[in-house]
């Protein structure tokens, strides 16, 4: 590992993207990206397992009011990274409605986001990695 950034554990890039949450701007590394994905999905799971025990789900769902809490408070956040992450590899923000084509869009996108950084400085702001 280079520099310290790269050494940072899971939840300070979980709480990075949190702070830059209105952020459609400049450009994030995939592991900015990755890292907050997972954290993200592993609250996602512990909401849900919380919505279970306490018998807060929906009917016929299997989650519930606090699931839904904290996909209302991920929702900017999570869009911002992702239009950032975009931006990195040289795409529009624009693009994440691909994933309005049912399946294809979904595979695009996962394979945009597992792109490389666009080498040096893009129209999106000089690469994060250097």
């Amino acid at each position: 590992m280079g520099d310290g950034e790269e050494s940072n554990n899971d939840m300070n890039w979980y709480i990075k993207v949190l702070q830059n949450y209105s952020n459609f701007k400049g450009r994030a590394r995939r592991t900015e990206f990755w890292m907050f994905a997972l954290m993200n999905a592993i609250f996602i799971l512990c909401a849900i397992f919380v919505d279970n025990v306490t018998e807060l789900t929906f009917d016929y769902m299997d989650y519930g009011i606090i699931t839904t809490l904290y996909w209302l408070f991920i929702f900017i956040p999570s869009l911002a990274v992702a239009v950032r992450r975009l931006h990195d590899t040289g795409k529009s923000g624009w693009m994440l409605l691909v994933s309005l084509i049912p399946v294809i869009g979904s595979i695009w996108l996962i394979v945009l986001y597992c792109t490389d950084s666009e080498q040096g400085t893009n129209g999106y702001g000089p690469n994060p990695k250097e």
